[in-house]
């Protein structure tokens, strides 16, 4: 019997439902779990997404293709296979694919977290026969503070920078990251600033009903801005560029998973390192595949053949690795040092 979903060249295929979910090249149908550019591919002739999710969706891949929305709670037959969406965590929109047909049921989930985000639905424990998880920190050693003594780290780093008169550059992907670090931080403190390629996102954002607290656009050749007292959310692509310089004295920080090993930060020059991921940490992936009672497991994305190998060695489970294109973020350097968003930690 072949299974519901098989990979092909063009990635995750259903052939019964006869559509892709984050198809690697342009398809004539797909699911996309999230609008990051490694799950939404521009291009393809139909999408599907989650209905909050579907502005940032488009103003990643523009063109004028129909996207076609689930509200929670809601399912649609495709081709007589049942699909529904629920919440994944990562980032606006994100969500976990739920396919049902011939009485299995298969849960794809794209990428995701447990830790709450007031920017996004909080994750959603679907039950299922196979789960297909990401594995972009899977390994032990990868454990995340809580939201709130991360926020509190950040709060009082750019205090300090500003007591100084220095301005704190925080660098984050400019989609889901660079949003909930905005959500986090405390505006008292000082005004916030945002690159033009976060602010597009944030606009999308608040487009689409998320409250954030004000951010301004940072204006070109500007020098000095808020004298010092100032948070500018960048993407990391800037970094080393001659856009830091507007800033004059400066503190520039990472935000990312890989922070969690200091040598990252060292070797990239960081003055400051905050373990802050959109990602599930080890334990939050073991959560998250044990709430789901599945006895098959597929990972993807990542550290797959040593959690993989982990669950079969200590859970028992039927457990495998889902070949994908795109295996996250392979190395804590490169993810740093990636000008892209394909598939942010």
């Amino acid at each position: 019997m072949r299974d519901l979903l098989e990979v092909t060249e063009s990635g995750l295929y259903c052939e019964r439902g006869d559509f892709y979910v984050d198809p690697w090249r342009r398809v004539p149908r797909a699911v996309i779990t999230h609008a990051h550019a490694d799950h939404a591919r521009s291009g393809c002739d139909r999408y599907l997404c989650a209905a909050e999710g579907k502005l940032v969706l488009r103003s990643r891949i523009g063109g004028a293709s129909p996207i076609d929305t689930l509200r929670r709670g809601e399912h649609v037959s495709i081709n007589g296979v049942k699909v529904s969406l629920h919440p994944a965590g990562h980032l606006l929109g994100s969500a976990q694919v739920r396919i049902e047909h011939g009485g299995v049921t298969w849960v794809v989930t794209g990428d995701y977290k447990l830790h709450h985000d007031p920017t996004c639905a909080t994750f959603e424990h679907v039950p299922c026969d196979v789960f297909v998880t990401e594995s972009t920190f899977g390994l032990p050693v990868y454990r995340w503070q809580s939201p709130e003594e991360i926020a509190a780290e950040i709060n009082a780093w750019w205090c300090a920078n500003r007591d100084a008169g220095r301005t704190s550059v925080i660098l984050a992907y400019a989609l889901g990251k660079a949003q909930r670090l905005a959500a986090m931080v405390d505006p008292s403190i000082g005004p916030i600033v945002a690159h033009g390629a976060v602010m597009k996102l944030v606009e999308a954002y608040r487009a689409s009903g998320v409250r954030l607290p004000p951010i301004d656009r940072v204006p070109p050749r500007a020098r000095r801005v808020g004298n010092g007292r100032a948070l500018v959310i960048a993407p990391p692509s800037v970094l080393g560029s001659s856009w830091l310089n507007l800033f004059g004295e400066s503190s520039v920080a990472m935000a990312s998973g890989w922070m969690t090993l200091r040598g990252v930060r060292r070797r990239r020059g960081f003055d400051k390192g905050f373990a802050v991921s959109d990602h599930a940490d080890f334990p939050g992936l073991l959560t998250a595949i044990e709430a789901t009672g599945a006895r098959r497991v597929l990972a993807t994305h990542g550290f797959s053949d040593a959690l993989a190998r982990y669950l079969r060695e200590t859970k028992g489970l039927d457990a495998a690795v889902l070949p994908t294109r795109f295996a996250g973020e392979a190395t804590p350097d490169a993810a740093v040092a990636d000008s892209s968003d394909m598939d942010p930690p």
